[in-house]
């Protein structure tokens, strides 16, 4: 189970397991949130505490961050998927780095064309050190 939290400790989730791959976006609210983002389910797979100020970007989604300290946590989606779970991911960047440091890098074009891109070979640590 990987763990993290704001800078100053009041907004806390758990990511059961670990995450195939952490997201790098370019989109326009990722690129300037510097978040690296892992995937699952709102109280299946990812689980949050604490609480959150809500920043809603579009129809689709909302940007939940630490009113404290000003940490982006997590987005959740805003409607239910067809199989009666809410998409949530969190960012790994609260993460401890040695417990992260290892997962691979997916790219997403979230600006330009909204596909996958191929992974480069990077990791976690590669974007820290």
């Amino acid at each position: 189970m990987l763990e993290g939290k704001c800078l100053c400790g009041a907004v806390h989730w758990t990511f059961s397991g670990e995450p195939d791959g952490a997201t790098a976006c370019n989109c326009t609210a990722c690129r300037r949130y510097g978040v690296l983002w892992a995937y699952d389910y709102e109280g299946f797979g990812i689980k949050v505490s604490g609480v959150t100020k809500a920043f809603a970007r579009g129809s689709a989604l909302e940007f939940h961050f630490c009113p404290t300290c000003g940490c982006m946590a997590f987005w959740r989606g805003k409607r239910l998927e067809d199989n009666g779970r809410r998409r949530i991911a969190v960012n790994l960047r609260l993460a401890e780095p040695d417990t992260v440091a290892q997962i691979p890098i997916d790219h997403f074009d979230g600006l330009v064309t909204f596909d996958d891109l191929p992974r480069d070979g990077r990791c976690v640590a590669d974007y820290w050190f």
